[in-house]
């Protein structure tokens, strides 16, 4: 007999994905998330009633970490079983959201700006749980890169993106700034600014203003003598010539690598942010026109 015959679940690998998921059940909180949104959410009364606000909002996510378009997202939950099984929506007699349920639902939380207030309520989560600690910083930004073919509707590139040149190419796009926990290196802040927006004029942006201290890699330099700066001491890692011209015969210069080791071990909390976005859930090119809707 084959395996799955009469709908039997023999199988009992757990892959990677549906651990991921049964994580993410048990560590959002979905309450508080759908709390946000309720509000806005509409409740008509006659004809075809909505779907679930938590359910939309599964999807969603869904969505996001696995880097999928609206259209992709309708056949997944065709397809994909545990995509259904984490949305809520299995079962023989279950509808399935469509395409155009699930584009309107990004654009309701992109219309009322939910999607702060649901990282904000994230970051209230971690804080009560002693997960997120509040004694510094760690601020960088990436490049995410943008279609700059004008092959499209509009015969024109992306207006709010830009270009920018690092090191000696030139790239398209959009810049996430992002800010995160110098100790267990959860974000805090996001914010989307086009690509030839300098990193060091958004530093003091990603900060709670509550934080101890701040690190940050080379590109920062200056940021403590800027006019927003509120005192916060910022520990910038030295240029690459700079360290390199160090003698290691010197005590005074071994112990300045010293320190660059440790600066620069601390700001690595920053990278595996931007791992988990362009690698994890493939965020290497922005997936809409505007920054309002790529950084949400």
């Amino acid at each position: 007999m084959k395996q799955g015959y009469l709908g039997l679940k023999l199988s009992r690998k757990k892959t990677r994905k549906r651990e991921f998921l049964e994580e993410m059940t048990r560590a959002l909180p979905w309450k508080d998330l759908t709390a946000l949104i309720e509000s806005h959410y509409p409740k008509d009364k006659t004809g075809r009633p909505p779907m679930g606000l938590e359910v939309m909002l599964r999807v969603h996510l869904l969505q996001q970490w696995f880097g999928l378009s609206d259209p992709a997202m309708e056949e997944a939950l065709h397809d994909v079983p545990l995509y259904r099984e984490f949305a809520g929506l299995d079962g023989p007699m279950r509808r399935l959201t469509d395409e155009s349920t699930i584009l309107r639902f990004r654009h309701l939380l992109e219309k009322h700006n939910l999607g702060d207030a649901i990282l904000a309520t994230v970051n209230v989560i971690l804080q009560r749980h002693g997960l997120m600690l509040n004694t510094g910083t760690v601020v960088d930004a990436t490049l995410i890169a943008a279609p700059s073919s004008t092959n499209n509707n509009s015969g024109e590139r992306d207006p709010e993106m830009h270009q920018t040149k690092k090191g000696n190419q030139w790239h398209f796009g959009m810049k996430a700034h992002i800010g995160t926990d110098a100790e267990s290196g959860l974000v805090h802040t996001v914010m989307g600014k086009a690509a030839n927006v300098n990193d060091v004029t958004r530093g003091h942006d990603l900060l709670h203003g509550e934080k101890d201290v701040v690190f940050a890699d080379a590109g920062y330099q200056g940021a403590m003598n800027r006019p927003e700066a509120t005192g916060v001491p910022w520990h910038v890692a030295m240029r690459l010539g700079k360290r390199r011209a160090l003698d290691m015969s010197r005590e005074s210069d071994r112990l300045i690598d010293a320190a660059e080791r440790l600066k620069a071990s601390i700001g690595a909390k920053v990278e595996h942010a931007f791992r988990v976005i362009k690698r994890q859930f493939g965020f290497t090119k922005v997936r809409y026109r505007g920054l309002a809707k790529n950084t949400a």
